[in-house]
């Protein structure tokens, strides 16, 4: 394929659809991963409308047991692969440290810092045979300002950031560049679940906050180990 190939989590929806949208329309194939079935359905559609192509993985982060075959898939299918988006996230309990549920703790832990290690594990090999390989992972403003009320969260992306900054070190002299994205507040589901009182249109919608995210998947991307915001 003569495309760039860029793999997206949480595509269905908020940030991580509006890049899947824009990757396609600069000209990506688009390997799109989602829970639901319709709602990247739906985004396929969406896609060829513009022209894109892309191909659809319904997948549920939390199934430790399917990255094998994933990477599999993607192998047998693709060969390599020159681009990965970690955007999936959930916010898990916000409150007290104490009134949150253990299950609920590890599910927040699992989907947003796990998971990722379990994406590096199986698609490093896959990137390293593209010529130009970019890694951007979604993290969060709660990192560098630490707040009340969001422990699991913060404490998972804090883990992220650390987790991303170690794998772009170790490639540092090679052709693989990785960095994280912080998007800043955006109109997206999981803000409105998370600050319920808040008027989402004084929010940019994630479409508008994806031209500072996607230079960081192009071939000529130098960054290695960075924090990027829209702003």
């Amino acid at each position: 394929m003569d495309k760039r190939i860029t793999l997206v989590t949480g595509a269905s929806q908020g940030i991580g659809r509006a890049a899947a949208l824009a990757l396609a329309e600069a000209g990506h194939h688009v390997v799109a991963l989602a829970r639901s079935k319709k709602a990247l359905e739906v985004l396929d559609d969406d896609i060829r409308t513009g022209g894109g192509q892309a191909s659809l993985i319904p997948f549920d982060l939390k199934d430790a047991g399917a990255f094998e075959a994933l990477g599999q898939a993607l192998y047998d299918k693709f060969g390599r692969l020159d681009g990965l988006l970690g955007n999936a996230g959930i916010l898990g309990h916000i409150g007290p440290l104490q009134a949150g549920g253990e299950r609920q703790f590890n599910e927040t832990i699992d989907v947003n810092l796990t998971a990722n290690w379990r994406l590096i594990r199986v698609l490093d090999p896959l990137l390293r045979r593209s010529d130009s390989p970019r890694a951007v992972f979604v993290s969060s403003g709660v990192v560098p300002r630490p707040r009340a009320f969001w422990g699991p969260y913060q404490a998972s992306k804090a883990g992220l950031e650390a987790l991303i900054a170690a794998w772009a070190d170790e490639n540092e002299k090679t052709s693989l560049r990785v960095n994280l994205f912080d998007p800043g507040a955006t109109r997206t589901k999981m803000r409105a679940e998370a600050m319920p009182g808040e008027d989402p249109e004084t929010l940019p919608a994630p479409a508008d906050i994806v031209p500072a995210l996607l230079p960081l998947l192009d071939a000529s991307e130098q960054r290695n180990g960075a924090r990027v915001s829209p702003s």
